[in-house]
């Protein structure tokens, strides 16, 4: 009689509604309780790859702001440049050719030394300039010359000394072969009708005649 009533509590347990409620409450907040842990894992992993994400980008507009750096006032180099090339133009280019033979025979005189067998030629034509080259003997004392030389250098008018080579010396007195150039507007070059200037080889070739001559 004793062993009877306990199945039959089971069963009357199993069999009520309030049983299966509380089951399906465990089995649901089981679930509750995995998806919780896993939306954090996830949670935890987006905002870490999101901070990844961020520091690169930072770093990349870093790079890029470095690299820009030197464009910042671009626009006003540019014209002060400009302004700068014309004022070279307007204050150190000859205008014509007769000024440079003219200042060429000032500084000669100034100078206390003789120019003999003097060429002027004419380079190719450039799109904005065109080079004029002087080629002379120059005769003087050794202080005459190097006076002449550096007045040369430091003239408002643009020189360039290209070669200059010992032809002879006799009682005190030296004889250079000088090579100068400068330029002139391609439209005053060509007003001037100078002849064209020779190829390098044929250039040096006339002054290694010339010194031989001297000698």
């Amino acid at each position: 009689m004793s062993a009877n009533p306990k199945p039959s509590v089971w069963r009357e347990r199993l069999a009520s509604p309030l049983t299966w409620h509380y089951a399906g409450f465990a089995v649901l907040l089981a679930l509750a309780i995995g998806l919780a842990v896993r939306l954090g894992m996830d949670w935890a992993a987006t905002d870490s790859h999101s901070a990844d994400v961020l520091a690169t980008k930072q770093v990349q507009l870093r790079a890029l702001r470095l690299e820009i750096a030197p464009l910042h006032g671009l626009g006003k180099r540019v014209d002060k440049t400009r302004a700068e090339l014309l004022a070279f133009y307007q204050n150190r280019i000859p205008p014509s050719y007769s000024a440079i033979s003219i200042r060429i025979d000032q500084l000669g005189v100034a100078s206390g030394v003789r120019l003999s067998r003097v060429q002027y030629t004419q380079g190719k034509p450039g799109s904005d300039l065109t080079e004029i080259r002087m080629e002379a003997g120059i005769s003087g004392s050794y202080p005459a010359i190097m006076r002449f030389v550096n007045s040369l250098e430091r003239d408002k008018t643009f020189f360039l000394i290209r070669a200059m080579s010992l032809t002879g010396e006799q009682n005190g007195e030296v004889n250079l072969r000088l090579i100068v150039s400068t330029w002139l507007r391609p439209a005053d070059a060509a007003a001037s009708g100078l002849p064209p200037t020779p190829p390098e080889d044929e250039t040096q070739a006339a002054t290694s005649a010339t010194s031989q001559e001297d000698q």
